[in-house]
Parts: structure tokens; C-alpha cells; sequence
């Protein structure tokens, strides 16, 4: 017998049922329920569906960026104008989600609950420094991206609480940015790694390097590299590499060996650096490339 299936009509109905379950799992856009359900691995009690909630779908820009629900689809945070116009590297990293069937089902507060170390979108939002608001019957809190991802496929979401926005501070418009996913299977697959970079100025000539890298250890990882005045590509990407090759642990699968993986992992943090300070030297974006490309 499947758990229970509840169709809450508000976020305080929602809450509610969450914390009475015994086991509570939240269905968002449900492509992975619905692939946990296929495999014989969900022990959910109950699935509250939070689709028909009023006000979890919005997407707002706010005065410092933008206030994403939880139901926004990832096909939308690909194609919106105002995603694209206040970050967009954002609109980037969720274009390169799996497929167009699955983005346009998946919703943003899925994807980020889902926890998966493999994950693109969370590799933006560290860069970005975005923080997620958790409701509950007990009431709101807001935790750093930085902090959500705790363990392997766990975060910071305790029993009985929902996601209810993600909140984006607007990319600086003299920051360069460049994501790199490197699949060994197919474009569409989980990536071998993933190294998204946006390099912001910094008082005195300085710069702030940003790096965050997915499917690299047990957990989406951000490494904050600070540079002096004068520093050049080259230089910018040996810092980088050398602040995450220590922190690269890679988990071996049919993808490949750990230690192919680390290969790709230096790889993909030096291209995802190095273009990303040529779009802030050039003010040109440079074209996202999903490819692989063994050395």
C-alpha cells in the first residue's frame, strides 16, 4: 500500500498535515517521487501536495533580487525575462537541467529539497549567495544556501517543514559568470562534475572569486577565493584550483571512478574560472557548453 495523498488548499493546511504525519514527504513538481516510487524506495507516510497552494508558484522581483515560490518550474527560471534580466546565470544553470519534459515539470523547491549532490541549480545559488525560507506550523526561518546542504542527501530541513521561497540577490552587473558540466553518458544525464565561477570586484582593485561545484563530494560545495589587485587568468585559476582540490571527494559510480572524476572536477573548476573572467574582462557572455572531454 502507497502512503497517503493529501491536496492542501492552504500553506497552513499544508503545514499542518505535515506535522501530524508520521512520515511527511512534500510533492512539489514530483519527478523524484515519482522515480523513488518506480524503484521501491519511498518510505513516505504521506504526500502533501503543495500545487494548489496559493502563492507558491510566484515569482516577484524584490529591491535586492528575486523571491522564487517553490512551484516555479524550472522551465520557467530557463525562459522568464525577469530571471534572465536580474541573474543570468541562473537562467543558464536551470536551462541545463536534464530535459524540457523534466524542467517543465520540476519545480525549484523540489529540486533544492530533493538534496541531491548532483544537482545543477544549487551550484548558482551558493555563487549567488541565495537563502531559503522554511515554514512550519512553529513558524518561518531562513537558512544560507551556504548551510541548507548538511549531509549526503540531506539538508537543513527538519520534520514537518516546507520550502516556501528562495530568495536571489541580483547577480552585479560588472560580475563575470560561467557554468561547466561535464556528462560522460549523455548531455541530459547526472554530470561527472560541474563547476559554476562568478568573479565580482572587490574594494582597492581587488576581486572575489566564487566557485561552486557539484556532484564533486557528498555535498554541493562553495569555495570563496579572494584575489589582490593586478591578478591575471591563469593565476585566478590556479588559486581555484588549488582552494578546491583539497575539498574534491568525488563518489564513484557507472558515471565513473572516483578518480576520473577528479580529474574532470580540476578540469571543469579551471574552464568554469577562466571564462568567466574572460566575460568580465570582455563584458561578453560566454556560451554555456555541456561536454566532455577526457585529458
Amino acid at each position: 500500500m502507497g502512503p497517503a495523498y493529501h491536496e492542501p488548499a492552504t500553506l497552513d493546511e499544508a503545514c499542518e498535515l505535515m506535522a501530524a504525519a508520521d512520515e511527511p514527504m512534500v510533492y512539489g513538481g514530483g519527478t523524484a517521487v515519482q522515480i523513488l516510487l518506480k524503484q521501491g524506495v519511498l518510505f513516505a507516510s504521506d504526500l502533501v501536495d503543495i500545487a494548489g497552494v496559493p502563492g507558491l508558484a510566484e515569482l516577484t522581483e524584490t529591491r535586492t533580487g528575486l523571491r522564487v515560490g517553490p512551484m516555479v518550474t524550472l522551465r520557467r527560471m530557463e525562459t522568464d525575462p525577469l530571471v534572465r534580466r536580474a541573474a543570468p546565470l541562473l537562467s543558464e544553470v536551470y536551462g541545463h537541467v536534464a530535459n524540457p519534459r523534466v524542467r517543465n515539470t520540476a519545480s525549484v523547491g523540489g529540486n533544492i529539497a530533493h538534496g541531491d549532490y548532483r544537482l545543477d541549480p544549487p551550484t548558482a545559488l551558493l555563487v549567488l549567495d541565495a537563502q531559503v525560507e522554511i515554514t512550519s506550523t512553529t513558524g518561518r526561518r531562513r537558512v544560507p544556501v551556504r548551510e541548507f546542504f548538511v549531509d549526503f542527501e540531506r539538508t537543513a530541513l527538519e520534520p514537518g517543514e516546507i520550502v516556501t521561497a528562495i530568495e536571489i540577490p541580483r547577480q552585479p552587473e560588472s560580475a563575470g559568470a560561467h557554468f561547466t558540466k561535464l556528462s560522460s553518458l549523455s548531455v541530459n544525464d547526472w554530470p561527472c562534475a560541474s563547476a559554476c565561477a562568478l568573479v565580482v570586484d572587490a574594494p582597492r582593485g581587488r576581486r572575489q572569486l566564487r566557485l561552486g561545484l557539484g556532484a564533486l563530494a557528498h555535498v554541493p560545495l562553495f569555495v570563496q577565493v579572494d584575489l589582490p589587485a593586478g591578478t591575471e587568468a591563469d593565476d585566478a585559476a590556479d588559486a581555484a584550483r588549488q582552494a578546491t582540490e583539497p575539498l574534491i571527494d568525488p563518489i564513484p559510480d557507472v558515471r565513473g571512478g572516483a578518480a576520473f572524476k577528479r580529474r574532470l572536477g580540476r578540469h571543469a573548476v579551471e574552464e568554469a574560472v577562466r571564462l568567466s573572467w574572460k566575460e568580465q574582462h570582455d563584458g561578453r557572455r560566454v556560451p554555456f557548453r555541456n561536454w566532455l572531454r577526457r585529458r
